[in-house]
């Protein structure tokens, strides 16, 4: 007597028993490939706490860009005393009632009633809101937002003083000292103008004014959405357009476009030119400096290539 078949060994429907698929349901006992990563998993916390780190990350930067677009705060005895001496302008003195008025708060005071600049009696938690949490010591100064000009305005400033165009612009500039600092050498060596971008880059701060040690007042910068058109603007309009990096195509000093209308482009802290950039400038022109020192800082780096090309021209106007 043939044995019993094992129970389970065939399976079995109101049409009896199947036959195999001779190989057509294959793809079924394939994998699925490797397992994703714990952060690619909807499911997993880990993609959770990716996700609410990235959207932590961009209320951030809206609160940044919030911050920026409207008035600035300078909070500290030693920052708010800094930043009238230099002339950074103000709207507001906040000073608390509780403050013991040291040298530095007596100069603030009396340099803000020179200015005419209101000054106002704040409580510390008025203060810690409006310095965002900040240590301010009791005292603060508000800025008013600045006003940015267009390229167009840098290139007219030019004409008015009948001088032959020089501006700077920055790709990617995040730094506010950094760009205070490039101003102030704007202003040093004759040139017109800078120009930001609106997005990824320092805008006109208090620190930034701060670091131009009064320079902002004179020398106007434009804030523009895209810095490549911008360039190919400049260009239709006559201007050169010289990016800097180490690996330039010529050398700064004996720059032969040195006495033509120039715009100079300033690489980011980290990356240097972004590609786009890059190939926007007619020429890339190289710092020569030791081998023992990597590059230049950016704020350096663009004051001497204005001084270099302020030298160039004195000399072909001798």
């Amino acid at each position: 007597m043939p044995p019993k078949p094992r129970s389970g060994a065939v399976r079995k429907s109101k049409k009896g028993p199947q036959k195999g698929t001779g190989g057509l349901g294959r793809r079924k006992l394939e994998g699925k490939g490797p397992t994703p990563k714990a952060e690619d998993r909807v499911y997993h916390k880990a993609f959770k706490n990716e996700h609410e780190k990235e959207k932590e990350q961009r209320a951030r930067q809206s609160r940044r860009r919030k911050r920026e677009s409207g008035p600035d705060t300078v909070a500290g005895r030693n920052s708010v005393v800094e930043a009238l001496r230099e002339g950074v302008p103000a709207t507001a003195l906040y000073v608390s009632s509780r403050t013991e008025a040291d040298d530095r708060v007596k100069e603030s005071i009396s340099l803000a009633a020179d200015r005419g600049i209101a000054m106002l009696e704040a409580s510390k938690q008025d203060l810690d809101r409006l310095t965002n949490d900040a240590i301010h010591q009791g005292i603060a100064l508000q800025v008013p937002p600045y006003e940015y000009a267009q390229p167009e305005d840098l290139l007219h400033t030019a004409k008015s003083r009948l001088e032959t165009p020089l501006l700077v612009a920055l790709d990617e500039i995040t730094d506010p000292r950094n760009l205070g600092a490039i101003v102030r050498s704007t202003a040093a060596f004759g040139g017109h103008g800078v120009i930001v971008t609106e997005r990824r880059a320092a805008s006109m701060t208090a620190a930034a004014w701060k670091t131009s040690a009064g320079a902002a007042a004179r020398i106007p910068v434009a804030q523009v959405v895209n810095l490549v058109r911008t360039l190919q603007s400049l260009k239709k309009q006559g201007v050169f357009v010289l990016g800097l990096d180490m690996e330039g195509d010529v050398s700064l000093p004996g720059l032969a476009l040195a006495d033509s209308p120039v715009c100079i482009v300033v690489g980011s802290e980290g990356k240097g030119l972004s590609r786009l950039v890059r190939e926007a400038c007619d020429q890339i022109v190289s710092i020569p400096i030791v081998s023992s020192t990597e590059s230049l800082n950016a704020g350096v780096a663009a004051a001497v290539s204005l001084y270099e090309i302020a030298r160039a021209r004195g000399e072909k106007k001798r």
